[in-house]
């Protein structure tokens, strides 16, 4: 059976509370996890969400019948990347919350959300695609989009410069562009599909009034690993296929070492670059 052109879409865009990189970052604790006191969400998955806006936006948005939902999951703080992204133009959010999730590294993560993505297929329809950010600010690993591509086993479009959807007989195919250093490649792939987009791909809008007011009625729901059926076995320290066995923090930066020119101090700064062998 034939799909029809122009159909809506369902969109899920993940989405991260991460510590805000204006301050250093922390480790804390016995376990070595990352303080994440002062938090934001993540810059990097503001061109996810602004992607799915607009892929959205394309087919009529809301009243369209397309969907973009935020997901995000950890601790309750967490939540405040969802009604971020809500501000921002998600149409609801997901907050996965459990104490167990805490610990979890890249493996686990993927897990925990596969299985949110597969819950929202069961309970409120078939999803189309699902956007990420290039990578965490925090983690910076760029491995959850692919190894969430293989959970789902759902084809996967990796650092999106660029993102489209063309409708053919059969359904919509999304294609993507993707830059090397020195070439771009567009590949394409039919939905349901997992991409990560890169900061490249657009200019993510931010908040206003309207949009601030709006999202203070949105629906936020929040989900347990029991709900979604994963085992807290499987993911949090519990679960982890890495650990950090030890921290400690960085040193102060030295004093330089200062040259006084008294009419040789290009051979001084030629020795010491050679001691420190930088020539």
């Amino acid at each position: 059976m034939q799909e029809s052109a122009n159909r809506p879409l369902n969109i899920v865009v993940l989405v991260k509370h991460v510590p805000d990189t204006q301050f250093d970052r922390q480790l804390a604790g016995p376990d070595h996890t990352l303080d994440r006191s002062e938090s934001i969400l993540s810059e990097l998955d503001e061109y996810a969400l602004e992607a799915a806006l607009q892929l959205a936006e394309a087919r009529g948005g809301e009243k369209g019948g397309n969907t973009v939902t935020a997901v995000a999951m950890g601790p309750a703080a967490a939540v405040n990347a969802v009604k971020k992204s809500l501000q921002i133009g998600a149409y609801k959010g997901v907050h996965l919350l459990d104490d167990g999730l805490a610990g979890s590294d890249a493996a686990g993560t993927s897990l925990a959300l596969a299985a949110v993505v597969r819950h929202l297929a069961n309970t409120q329809g078939p999803v189309d695609l699902v956007l990420t950010g290039m990578a965490s600010t925090d983690g910076e690993t760029s491995l959850v989009p692919a190894q969430l591509a293989e959970r789902l086993s759902l084809a996967q479009l990796t650092f999106a410069a660029d993102l489209e959807t063309v409708d053919t007989p059969s359904g919509p195919v999304l294609r993507a562009r993707r830059d090397g250093d020195s070439y771009s490649e567009v590949i394409e792939a039919p939905l349901p599909a997992v991409v990560s987009v890169t900061d490249q791909a657009n200019e993510p809008r931010y908040p206003n009034f309207r949009g601030i007011m709006a999202a203070k009625k949105k629906p936020v729901a929040v989900l347990s690993l029991q709900d979604i059926g994963v085992d807290p076995a499987d993911v949090g320290l519990a679960g982890a296929w890495t650990s950090v066995a030890a921290s400690a923090p960085r040193p102060a930066r030295g004093q330089g070492t200062i040259i006084s020119d008294n009419g040789d101090a290009g051979i001084k700064l030629v020795d010491y670059l050679a001691s420190q062998k930088l020539i």
